[in-house]
């Protein structure tokens, strides 16, 4: 009997060992913006004894995109309500499971040497000089934040011409800090993350749609720490922590 006990331990230990320790973490899909303030969100999950959320960091348009093409994942968080809007019709989020949980604002930055201090009447003539970094206006939430602000401003048809278009708003805000742009418009968040630029300015939320950000479980998941992941970043602790870095609690 003892035998066939140590052989069975054996060959478990083979074949990966308990359930326990097989289990693996959600695969959460979160938006560029939201990079590192959802890895310490996992990493505050993972210290309650729960396998870590593996984290895939993209525009939101692309992780949608990659979700529609039957991509595999668990959660999915994005920076505006469309893209999540597109996976909601095509029945690809689990019934109930979508809620808004962040709120953020945009802003203009430029190099951590600038003195700028751009006003609402003094920002559009500014920026139509160019370049400007911005996420892709056509598909890329900041992207379409920032063009909605500017036609507000009645400035996009002097700026458009001197955009310089990066996949995501992370992509625009390295422009900026490698000098490539003496501007660009990406979250305040974004601006908080790095020390190699400073907030030029700041547009009114008046002049563009609400910056929320929803997040919701994928139909397709079969994870069992995904809900409770999702639940998570949703309660009044995960908030907590996305306020750290700059985001305000929904």
């Amino acid at each position: 009997m003892r035998f066939l006990v140590a052989c069975a331990m054996v060959l478990g230990a083979i074949l990966g060992g308990p359930a326990e320790a097989q289990r693996k973490g959600p695969l959460v899909l979160a938006a560029a913006s939201l990079q590192e303030s959802m890895t310490a969100a996992a990493d505050a999950w993972a210290k309650q004894g729960h396998p870590r959320p593996v984290i895939s960091f993209a525009a939101s348009s692309a992780l949608a995109r990659q979700v529609q093409a039957g991509g595999a994942a668990d959660l999915f968080a994005s920076a505006d309500q469309e893209w999540m809007d597109v996976l909601d019709k095509a029945g690809l989020l689990a019934p109930g499971t979508r809620a808004t949980f962040l709120g953020n604002r945009l802003v203009v930055v430029q190099p951590a040497g600038g003195r700028d201090r751009l006003r609402v009447a003094t920002l559009a003539a500014a920026l139509a000089k160019g370049p400007v970094a911005m996420a892709d206006p056509d598909a890329v939430p900041a992207g379409k934040y920032g063009k909605a602000a500017l036609e507000k401003l009645g400035a996009w048809a002097q700026v458009a011409p001197h955009v310089v278009r990066g996949e995501s708003v992370r992509a625009a805000l390295a422009l900026v800090e490698r000098g490539a742009a003496p501007f660009g418009i990406v979250y305040a968040t974004d601006a908080k993350a790095s020390a190699k630029v400073r907030v030029a300015g700041l547009f009114p939320t008046s002049s563009h749609p609400p910056i929320t950000y929803p997040v919701a479980r994928l139909k397709a998941s079969a994870n069992p720490e995904a809900e409770g992941f999702r639940r998570f970043l949703t309660s009044r602790a995960g908030k907590a922590i996305f306020a750290h870095y700059g985001f305000s609690p929904r």
